[in-house]
């Protein structure tokens, strides 16, 4: 039950807009989602998952390449700048390897 209390008051305070997009990422059991989301049209600007791609290795390291992965391809959408939402994850492990990733090419958060 904490988690969705925890993912409640973490969307609570984020919003994405067309200068700073949401960047929501999501992780199951075996895989891993970034999105880049603008809230106030209701679009997704940048996506990048492990489904269908052949990445192996360990889910820290599959996570920091899609934070690498989701970087590139905000940066060829000219997005320098996101809100992180990390839903109802804590800020650790896979999590926080996505976010130095990301930031490690560029993008801002």
């Amino acid at each position: 039950m904490n988690k969705v209390y925890r993912a409640k008051r973490t969307r609570a305070k984020i919003h994405g807009t067309a200068e700073r997009p949401r960047l929501s990422v999501h992780f199951s059991n075996q895989h891993i989602t970034a999105q880049i989301i603008d809230d106030d049209k209701g679009t997704t600007l940048a996506y990048a998952t492990t489904v269908g791609s052949k990445l192996t290795g360990s889910k820290v390291e599959k996570a920091t390449e899609i934070g690498t992965e989701i970087a590139k391809k905000a940066k060829t959408a000219k997005i320098s700048k996101v809100v992180f939402d990390r839903g109802s994850k804590l800020y650790a492990g896979r999590m926080s390897a996505l976010a130095d990733a990301a930031r490690k090419e560029g993008l801002e958060f």
